[in-house]
């Protein structure tokens, strides 16, 4: 009798157990079917631990993003999806050696694809596609030109960075001067020669003041468009002193050769243009921010002058990068950042709001469209030309373009003629390389 008792009791206290069990996972359903979440205890669902707080530092190697700009396209954006990270931009003094042996943190550089090579030997860059998988990040999304240039800088086609923009190049002409001498103003389409054939026409002197026909900002504008960047980066060997390097220094010495338009030393183009507005047309890269805040100059832009075996191309993949350093701690929330990046949220906001332009060509049709000061504007002549084919830029490059530089200048002021400049440039190049290999 006492064991039939007990028997009914654990019977009915089991009974209860079920359906209180029961009834808590119907009501957790129930609240999940609402729009509300259950409790993770009463489900058995395992709450992951919060991610612990990390800043994340980015050395930035010349003025790629403006205070504002990183506040806007990166920090904001991040610590909205991803509380746990902070971002720091740094404005970088000393380079990359340097840093290392001072052990300061950096998370990630900012530069242009010109300074991959020299920080491969320095074994500070990794390949991040395994990183893209394990997050899914696609990298399909990306202008395969593109990323066949980030990828001539490796040795087996890794990827060490992402572009989040690519540069672009433009001919600016200033309205007003064209007005005053009744010249109409450059169309899209033209050759260098073209070019030069209608900066003559306002090349004058007039009331005292020398207005200047043509200008380029500098020799890699007219080096770009033919894919030239000094060195072979598989042979370490000069490569100045052959045809295409003639044709590009031609160009330049028929610029300055028109009457008025005699070349200046140094870098006073974009100047001579915005500020003494003496300049009739200027080729260069994206001044869109410059020129907005210069509201008085009556200015436009038609698509960059082609060399005339090249149409619709001007200079070669010039790309800003990200590039997630190999030595940094916080791998996963690199990859976080690069994916707040590259979202539809910031490379909309970047495109519009800073006239950059995106390598995932989608975003071109929104190109500065919150830019009050660039309304009305051509800018559609900007996307008739493609950037040129990127070769791999040689570890000595720097150095070797300011050694060609040297000798163009001394071409445009006459102390010696094209094929002595050519020459001359590149029996110094090669005995940098010759010492820089020797230390």
């Amino acid at each position: 009798m006492y064991e039939n008792k007990q028997t009914n009791k654990q019977t009915l206290a089991l009974v209860i157990a079920v359906s209180a069990a029961l009834m808590i996972g119907g009501c957790a359903a129930k609240k999940e079917e609402e729009g509300g979440k259950a409790d993770p205890q009463t489900v058995g669902v395992k709450q992951e631990a919060p991610l612990e707080p990390v800043t994340l530092k980015f050395h930035q190697l010349g003025t790629y993003f403006t205070p504002e700009d990183f506040k806007m396209l990166l920090a904001d954006p991040v610590h909205k999806k991803y509380p746990h990270i902070t971002l720091e931009m740094i404005n970088s003094q000393n380079d990359m050696a340097k840093m290392l042996a001072m052990g300061e943190q950096v998370d990630f550089l900012v530069t242009y694809n010109g300074r991959l090579a020299p920080h491969k030997d320095l074994n500070v860059l990794e390949d991040i596609t395994p990183l893209a998988k394990k997050h899914n990040f696609d990298l399909i999304r990306f202008d395969p030109g593109a990323l066949d240039a980030l990828k001539s800088a490796s040795d087996k086609g890794e990827l060490y960075a992402l572009p989040y923009a690519v540069n672009l190049n433009a001919l600016y002409y200033n309205k007003d001067i064209f007005d005053k001498f009744g010249v109409g103003y450059p169309s899209d389409g033209l050759t260098w020669e073209n070019a030069i054939e209608l900066g003559k026409k306002v090349s004058r002197l007039e009331g005292g003041t020398q207005y200047r026909g043509l200008e380029v900002d500098n020799l890699a504008r007219l080096l770009f468009p033919l894919s030239l960047n000094v060195i072979d980066p598989k042979t370490d060997k000069a490569m100045v002193n052959s045809d295409p390097y003639k044709t590009a220094f031609g160009i330049g010495k028929s610029i300055y050769s028109i009457p008025g338009n005699d070349y200046k030393t140094g870098t006073g183009a974009i100047d001579r243009f915005s500020k003494d507005r003496n300049v009739a047309m200027l080729g260069s890269v994206n001044l869109f921010l410059t020129l907005r805040q210069m509201p008085d100059l009556n200015w436009d832009l038609a698509q960059f002058p082609s060399y005339k075996e090249k149409p619709n191309t001007y200079g070669m993949y010039d790309l800003h990068l990200l590039i997630p350093m190999k030595m940094s701690k916080y791998k996963d929330d690199q990859m976080r950042v690069m994916e707040v990046m590259f979202s539809d949220e910031v490379q909309t906001a970047m495109v519009r709001k800073t006239a950059r332009i995106s390598t995932d060509p989608k975003y071109s049709q929104q190109f500065a469209q919150e830019i009050p000061e660039l309304k009305g504007k051509r800018i559609e002549a900007v996307f008739k030309s493609k950037p040129a084919p990127a070769m791999a830029f040689s570890v000595y490059y720097s150095n070797a373009y300011a050694l060609l530089n040297a000798e163009y200048e001394a071409m445009l002021q006459e102390t010696q003629d094209t094929n002595t400049a050519l020459r001359t440039a590149e029996e110094k190049i090669n005995q940098l390389i010759k010492t820089e290999k020797g230390k």
